[in-house]
């Protein structure tokens, strides 16, 4: 064989093996592409990875999270700033139960809590000052009976005296003496009766009882609000015994700095929440507001009636105190609940429910405004017709945080 011939079969032999490796890769790529189009298990996708834009959650973890979405509904209100109040006992329709003497303190017939109708009993008191009252009322009944006798003594010798006179058989000395003695004796009269209602005035401030004890009664119908006494206890004249208070209407105090106080007017209508109802307000009417600040605090104290025909505030209460600040501005009102804080700014989660059950979730930063009866207002952030997670926003915030964590 010739090297030529060799060298020829040499390069046909190349040749050879480049078109078969040439066909094989193609038939490879062709069995690829005919794997997708028939979705064979080596053309299964990955499934997405939640990103810090968008979670989604199946219908059993929904369930489990409790995760409810509402749409977003149109809310006006006027900027404003929250300050703290406290409710309190209107002054105006609070009494303060005393001993109106020393004594035992024999029964206290009512609790912290309890309603009380006026004129109703509260506690029974045995003091000597009962003894004494009613020793001097006998006095003073008896002296005015023995000052009325000469006053009717000394009237009946004026007259005989100036019968006689008239009779030229009496002298105009004995007329005259007789007149004197007979003023004297009225005046006695007119004093041992001061006397008298004096003592009895003294008898109905204790209020005894048939058995000489001291009767306190309420004069108000109320609610006890303290009981400061305790059976069998010896009292001082003035102690405290009993606080109650006519609840249907309270006292709102605030402490407003300067600049919040400039805003507030007499007679304003200023809006409050209370921690006992968080998804309500409620109103008061500013009815004074104090003329200097208070030197410690360097605020304004200002007092609002409130209205509380249905008893259910109370005094003591703690609240937060809406002073509006300019005019009305629209936006849209979300629960409290929506809103999160997620990198340290407001956010609220839209829902986009699928037809399994589950939901994805998107974030949305948003501006707030004011708050009012449980409701927050989004100024920015979110569009009419949103579906927001209004209950289970903090699953959905801390699948957030999940996935934005390093794997």
């Amino acid at each position: 064989m010739s090297p030529m011939t060799t060298v020829s079969r040499y390069v046909a032999g190349v040749e050879t093996r480049a078109v078969v490796a040439v066909v094989a890769l193609s038939l490879g790529a062709a069995g690829c592409r005919n794997g997708e189009d028939k979705g064979g298990p080596e053309a299964k996708a990955e499934p997405r990875a939640p990103t810090a834009a968008d979670v989604t959650f199946t219908a059993q973890e929904i369930q489990h999270g409790h995760v409810t979405w509402a749409p977003v509904e149109a809310m006006t209100v006027a900027p404003s700033v929250e300050v703290p109040g406290q409710l309190e006992p209107d002054e105006n329709r609070t009494v303060r139960v005393s001993a109106p003497a020393q004594g035992r303190l024999l029964t206290l017939r009512v609790n912290v809590g309890d309603r009380v109708g006026r004129g109703q009993p509260l506690a029974t008191l045995q003091s000597e000052a009962a003894s004494s009252a009613r020793a001097d009322h006998a006095k003073a009944v008896a002296e005015l009976g023995s000052r009325q006798t000469a006053a009717t003594y000394a009237r009946v010798s004026r007259e005989r005296a100036e019968r006689l006179l008239e009779l030229k058989a009496g002298s105009r000395q004995d007329v005259e003496r007789a007149r004197t003695d007979d003023e004297v004796a009225q005046g006695a009269v007119v004093q041992a009766t001061a006397e008298v209602e004096r003592a009895k005035a003294e008898l109905g401030r204790l209020n005894l009882d048939a058995r000489g004890e001291i009767v306190l009664h309420s004069s108000i119908a109320g609610v006890v609000l303290t009981r400061d006494a305790v059976p069998g206890s010896v009292v001082e004249t003035g102690a405290p015994l009993l606080t109650i208070s006519d609840t249907s209407t309270l006292w709102l105090r605030i402490a407003a700095t300067e600049g919040v106080a400039s805003a507030v007017r007499p007679a304003a209508l200023i809006r409050f929440s209370v921690t006992a109802f968080p998804n309500e307000s409620f109103e008061a009417r500013v009815q004074n507001i104090g003329g200097a600040l208070d030197p410690a605090t360097r605020t304004v104290p200002v007092r609002a009636v409130v209205s509380n025909a249905a008893g259910r505030l109370r005094p003591e209460m703690f609240a937060t105190v809406l002073i509006e600040q300019g005019g009305a501005v629209k936006g849209l009102g979300v629960p409290d609940a929506a809103v999160q804080w997620l990198d340290e700014h407001p956010v609220v989660f839209v829902a986009q429910p699928d037809s399994a059950g589950g939901a994805a979730f998107a974030r949305r930063d948003v501006d707030i405004g004011a708050r009012l009866g449980g409701r927050i207002q989004v100024l920015k952030g979110l569009s009419p017709g949103d579906l927001v997670v209004t209950d289970g926003a903090f699953a959905v915030k801390s699948q957030f945080s999940r996935s934005k964590m390093p794997s």
